[in-house]
């Protein structure tokens, strides 16, 4: 009798902001191909991830938890913790075949190959962006591997990395064609996979490096963007002085920077056009599923770790702030036949969620002690897709390699965000009902004082409840 249970192709971007899909409202970017997930399932609009940073946001999602929890809130750590079971593992145990491409990034990757942890793929296609910092022997990278036995020398076709992540003087040049692409290649990886046979189900994680700076599409894809209908990045000139009280807070950005100090438009060109890359390929993987008569049994995912500042209030890349462009991610989920279609929910939802939804549609039991919760009744329309959490929350401690060693956590109720500074006097507090691009901060104001305090208190209860609860439990005392 055939396995009743469904396919999973799991999609996650790097540091793709909320405001980046056309479908969406976003009239400067070409996703027709998202546009069209989003029409065969549910998009979430109000979808956080639990760290701006990219290995603690991978590590909540991949296993329900929060960072903190996980004790996994950094990037370069030397290992993930043998205690925690990923949700791929689960699966595997549970008769998945699971296959990867491109980054899981749930250690250091910094001038070595991430140490595996047992994380249940049977394929396992590992590759981060090849740059000067992270280059190593192509027979332990898979894409840089791939390159070579398509006679391409990596070094060659990206050209000159950009220092930082952020391009000289303004320039944004293109990268590595898009046939060669990092992006391209995952792709390639996972229509191989959905073309292998086997008896059960599967999950194939496709985990391109894209949108990543160093913001380096390919030509053909740069060239089709149009630079004067790119939209500035959120700024307003008092920001120059009131953005460094922020400046012993870890960010990426040492100092704020105004869109008219730099080539804004073009920043915005390049990222959008990777976004168009990865589009053409989701198009692809699709095709395939449909192709391999596959697409019914499906759950396709498609989300990111984090976002990106792109510029607003004088910010790129990220760090230790959580406006909504450095927090507030995509997701959409899509399963034709199975879950509502064309539906769009403006619930509160965490990446955190996806682990326990994945539970749900793959018969396995879901852990007591998981701080995410099933989105399978909106997927469904068992219940009302306008509510799903109170709030979200999201954490940073000491997460990027810096000589600011910061902790903060957020707390975002639909209405009202408060982000805790710890060791710091200054924090930030938005009511983004009124104020939804974020440029008045409440933190000071004495008309907000009493609902700050409430929002201390109920972000302090958060965190506490959420306290890892060591080893199980065998007696009574």
């Amino acid at each position: 009798m055939p396995d009743p249970r469904p396919n999973i192709l799991w999609i996650c971007t790097d540091q793709q902001r909320y405001d980046t899909i056309g479908g969406l409202g976003n009239p400067a970017i070409r996703t027709p191909h998202l546009d069209r997930l989003m029409a065969e399932g549910v998009a979430f609009t109000r979808t956080y991830s639990q760290s701006p940073i990219c290995t603690p946001s991978r590590a909540s999602f991949l296993t329900g938890l929060y960072p903190s929890t996980v004790h996994v809130n950094r990037n370069g750590n030397a290992y993930f913790p043998a205690s925690e079971r990923l949700i791929t593992r689960r699966l595997a145990d549970a008769g998945y075949d699971c296959g990867l491409a491109g980054k899981l990034h749930l250690s250091a990757a910094n001038g070595r190959v991430e140490e595996r942890c047992d994380d249940g793929y049977r394929v396992f296609r590992w590759s981060h962006h090849p740059s000067p910092e992270s280059y190593w022997p192509t027979r332990d990278h898979a894409y840089q591997q791939w390159l070579a036995d398509q006679g391409v020398r990596w070094e060659e076709a990206y050209g000159a990395p950009q220092e930082g992540g952020l391009a000289p003087q303004g320039e944004y040049r293109p990268g590595i064609a898009a046939r060669y692409h990092q992006t391209t290649w995952c792709a390639e990886e996972a229509i191989a996979f959905m073309h292998e046979h086997r008896d059960g189900p599967w999950l194939m994680s496709v985990n391109p490096f894209d949108p990543h700076p160093p913001l380096d599409p390919p030509a053909e894809y740069l060239d089709r963007m149009d630079r004067a209908a790119m939209l500035l990045p959120l700024w307003r000139e008092e920001e120059r002085e009131s953005q460094l009280a922020f400046r012993g807070i870890a960010h990426q950005t040492r100092t704020p920077v105004a869109p008219d100090e730099y080539d804004a438009r073009g920043m915005v060109a390049a990222y959008y056009a990777q976004i168009e890359l990865i589009d053409d390929q989701v198009g692809r993987m699709l095709a395939a599923l449909v192709e391999t008569g596959q697409r019914e049994n499906t759950i396709v995912i498609y989300c990111s770790d984090h976002g990106e500042m792109l510029g607003d209030h004088g910010l790129r890349l990220k760090g230790c702030r959580f406006y909504e462009g450095a927090v507030h991610v995509p997701l959409i989920i899509s399963w034709p036949g199975h879950i509502l279609q064309g539906l769009r929910s403006d619930a509160l939802v965490e990446l955190a969620d996806l682990a326990p939804t994945l539970n749900d549609f793959t018969g396995l039991p879901s852990d007591e002690d998981v701080h995410g919760r099933s989105l399978a009744p909106i997927l469904t329309g068992a219940a009302d897709p306008a509510h799903h959490r109170e709030f979200v929350r999201c954490e940073y401690h000491d997460a990027l390699a810096q000589e600011e060693a910061s902790h903060a956590n957020m707390l975002f109720d639909g209405r009202f965000k408060i982000a805790v500074y710890h060791g710091h006097e200054v924090g930030e507090l938005y009511d983004l009902a009124q104020d939804p691009e974020e440029f008045h901060n409440l933190w000071w104001s004495p008309e907000h004082a009493e609902r700050k305090a409430a929002l201390i208190a109920r972000l302090f209860d958060a965190v506490m409840l959420a306290t890892d609860p060591g080893q199980p439990r065998v007696g009574k005392f």
